[in-house]
């Protein structure tokens, strides 16, 4: 970063963190370059067409928010359709609702009504003998009773974590709502939906009349980069920055295995989880239901799409998905974090730099939130 930088700010990574700081900058009159390590932009949102459907390469993502101002914001850069996320368990071969409902309580105890159902949860929690939930295990017999964890909670997070349910904080289970009610609409969120044409869509918008160059090592190039700008936004994993120097971050990674069937409807659903610890994987999409089984214009597509997802230990080289915020990674994070307090010039934010869980429209939020300290 020299006196006569050609930019003001550097953005490394092109996902949705990246894609709107940047928009925000040049929007504010700042110049911009973002450099991207993949051959494409988006990060992890990036879609790609296959057969006419946008396909989700690096897991499904669906846009929730109650946030009215980001709502807003990412509707200026594209048109988000009505899909909203109902996603059905398959425990060897018996299918069950999700989120938890009264579909689902039906299905397992044959209960009818509300009371019912909290009778049969109170029963098998006391029965439990779970008064303060210490685990994931104890947290999630206590939101949903002993059945429901062994079927639908139990295989599910351990085959997405790599460890017992009872070595989890109760804290992750807690993503997962439960009602009372025959809602199938995962989120609570007052706006959902996916963007027409998909997400990469999206992100081109949001970096229109911003340079941008593609296959560019942030990290390989540090120093040439660093002194093309003011200022570096970095997206990236912040142990990668400061060369592991207290060694590596924990992660869970995702491998999928993606295929073209010659079919127009494989499983009738966007995503079907397999709660059962034996399939090897943890949920199949089918990505074109993302989209009511049509493209951009309206036309039925013939074909479909399908991905299974097999979450896998991190390994240095491939892709960092969802960090292990357990109490020793906490407390390496931390380490981590005072070093990059102290790097001057340098921005640190998003799911990688921040080692922190997003959703989607709390990444938009945080980096609106960066965007207004420019001047």
């Amino acid at each position: 970063m020299t006196k006569y930088a050609k930019y003001d700010y550097l953005v490394v990574g092109t996902g949705l963190y990246g894609a709107t700081f940047a928009q925000r900058a040049k929007e504010n009159g700042k110049t911009v370059l973002a450099v991207e390590r993949r051959n494409h932009i988006g990060g992890n949102v990036y879609t790609e067409k296959v057969e006419g459907i946008d396909v989700h390469r690096y897991g499904a993502h669906i846009f929730h928010t109650n946030d009215e101002t980001v709502w807003n914001y990412v509707n200026r850069f594209a048109t988000f359709n009505r899909f909203t996320n109902s996603p059905v368990a398959n425990y060897r071969g018996e299918l069950y609702s999700l989120p938890f409902n009264m579909y689902t309580f039906n299905k397992m105890w044959g209960v009818t009504t509300p009371d019912e159902a909290r009778q049969k949860i109170d029963e098998q929690r006391k029965s439990a003998g779970i008064t303060e939930p210490k685990n994931l295990a104890e947290q999630a017999i206590s939101l949903v009773g002993t059945d429901i964890y062994e079927k639908l909670v139990k295989g599910y997070t351990e085959k997405q974590w790599g460890r017992d349910c009872t070595e989890l904080p109760a804290f992750i289970i807690k993503r997962l709502p439960v009602r009372f009610t025959f809602d199938n609409n995962y989120f609570d969120a007052k706006y959902q939906g996916i963007p027409v044409g998909g997400y990469t869509k999206l992100v081109e918008n949001l970096l229109d009349g911003v340079e941008v160059r593609l296959n560019v090592d942030y990290l390989e190039n540090k120093a040439e980069l660093d002194s093309l700008a003011h200022t570096v936004v970095y997206t990236g994993p912040i142990d990668a920055y400061f060369a592991y120097r207290f060694g590596p971050l924990e992660y869970r990674s995702v491998r999928f295995e993606t295929e073209t069937l010659d079919t127009p409807n494989y499983q009738g659903n966007a995503a079907v989880n397999y709660t059962d610890r034996e399939t090897p994987w943890t949920r199949i999409i089918e990505h074109k239901w993302f989209t009511f089984g049509r493209d951009e214009n309206g036309n039925d597509l013939p074909k479909t799409v399908v991905s299974r997802e097999y979450s896998e230990p991190w390994k240095p080289g491939g892709e960092p998905y969802y960090p292990v915020n357990d109490e020793k990674n906490n407390a390496l994070y931390a380490k981590y974090h005072a070093l990059a307090e102290k790097e001057p010039h340098v921005l640190f934010g998003g799911r990688l730099a921040e080692y922190k869980y997003y959703d989607m429209d709390q990444v938009v939020a945080e980096a609106l939130k960066a965007a207004e300290r420019i001047r």
